[in-house]
């Protein structure tokens, strides 16, 4: 019965022990960096820059991707986008005497012809000299456009209501601003209800869009956005009430949203080869495939993340390097005290844990200051160069285990070679 009391005592005092142990380890550990604090200082930085280099670049590249998202989310994943090439002087006449441009019946061919195609939106921008209500005035864009463009381009409304089919049908003078373009136009209250002029006529403000984040216009050189600092009109009331060039297209451009399960690249060349017969083979449209952008750019995100990604690592390699030397380096000027130890009863493993925990805690250290670099680092970056940053908790976790490897990694030899000095001889070197 004794013994068996015995053995619980000492499962009980076991791990008790062993985190003293380990406590003690760490306290020695710690104690050694400040003895060097110059040279620890050094091996610090090569762990700091490079955990650094990994956060910020992770962030960053999170945050590009998101932004990437939010953008082609604006323009509809599963749309298929075509805009009119802009033509001037001679070179228009002879586009026109093939094809008069995009337009409505394009549209109406495409949803006639093409089987996968579920809705359609339409645009086309006004050229301004006079815009102002009461209050302010606005540099803002105008487009006209029709109901369904709110929807096909994920345009959240913060205030009133968008565009109807009534307001095509009866030619309504109504307008929906961008919110930079109701601050501008009202900065004093509420826009709806409220009149501004469009040129030479008069307009009712019916909606006002939210705040919609975004930092960027460009993703793979395909303008987006913009919509902050727009005016909307019906577009039978621009094609009726707005003066256009009599060469000009009737549309700038169009969005076809495709049903589920068909291939937006498939289906935008047999969109293509569509518009190419109605306009005679003149290249005076492009067809943008979203969906297409959005995998240029994870394509081109992940290039730059491989890039900085061995940027970061060739940097935790020297670091890593660093950390062998420094331990190295620690054995010879306490060749004596693991003499002493191993005399006075420490095993090989006793010796060789000591030095493991103090390679560990090293890199562990200057892993948990690159961290708080690195976020600092991201967040430089972003106002620096504009761009967007976000938190990922795995670029943290995945930065400080590849500092406890390297550590671990790199501590390995310089410990066992502690462990395995003869404890005779090393007294003697002493």
């Amino acid at each position: 019965m004794s013994s068996n009391m015995n053995q619980q005592i000492n499962e009980t005092t076991k791990p008790q022990q062993w985190l003293s142990i380990y406590w003690e380890g760490i306290k020695q550990a710690f104690d050694e960096m400040r003895h060097h604090k110059l040279r620890t200082s050094l091996t610090l930085l090569e762990m700091i820059f490079g955990v650094g280099a990994v956060i910020a670049m992770l962030s960053v590249g999170e945050g590009a991707e998101r932004e990437a998202l939010k953008m082609i989310e604006s323009m509809g994943v599963n749309n298929l986008v075509v805009n009119a090439r802009t033509t001037q002087g001679d070179a228009l006449k002879s586009v026109r005497e093939h094809s008069i441009g995009l337009s409505l019946r394009d549209i109406e061919s495409a949803t006639d012809t093409l089987p996968f195609v579920d809705n359609w939106s339409a645009e086309k921008n006004i050229k301004v000299f006079s815009l102002f209500s009461l209050q302010g005035r606005s540099d803002a864009k105008v487009s006209g456009v029709t109901p369904s463009y709110f929807e096909l381009s994920s345009l959240p409304l913060g205030e009133g209501r968008t565009l109807r089919q009534e307001d095509e049908v009866h030619y309504q003078q109504v307008a929906v601003l961008g919110p930079e373009a109701a601050r501008s136009l009202f900065p004093q209250g509420s826009a709806i209800k409220s009149l501004l002029k469009i040129n030479h006529q008069w307009f009712t403000v019916v909606g006002v869009l939210s705040e919609k984040e975004g930092t960027k216009s460009t993703i793979q050189g395909v303008k987006l956005g913009g919509e902050r600092n727009q005016v909307f009109i019906p577009l039978a009331t621009a094609h009726k009430k707005m003066n256009f060039s009599q060469l000009e297209d009737e549309l700038d451009s169009f969005k076809l949203a495709i049903v589920e399960g068909v291939d937006p690249t498939l289906g935008a060349k047999s969109l293509q080869h569509l518009l190419n017969r109605r306009h005679g083979g003149e290249k005076d449209f492009d067809v943008v495939v979203p969906a297409d952008l959005l995998a240029q750019h994870q394509k081109t995100q992940q290039i730059f993340n491989i890039v900085m990604a061995c940027v970061a690592g060739i940097s935790l390699l020297v670091g890593g390097i660093g950390i062998m030397n420094i331990m190295l380096a620690t054995i010879l000027e306490r060749t004596g005290e693991i003499g002493l130890l191993r005399a006075l009863g420490a095993k090989r493993k006793d010796i060789a844990r000591q030095f493991l925990i103090e390679s560990i805690a090293i890199s562990a250290t200057g892993g948990l200051i690159g961290i708080v670099v690195g976020l600092l680092l991201a967040l430089v970056i972003s106002s620096a160069a504009g761009w967007p940053v976000a938190w990922s908790p795995f670029a943290i976790v995945l930065a400080l285990g590849v500092c406890m490897t390297i550590g671990v990694g790199f501590g390995l030899y310089p410990a066992k070679k502690a462990a395995r000095l003869d404890p005779i001889v090393a007294l003697q070197r002493d």
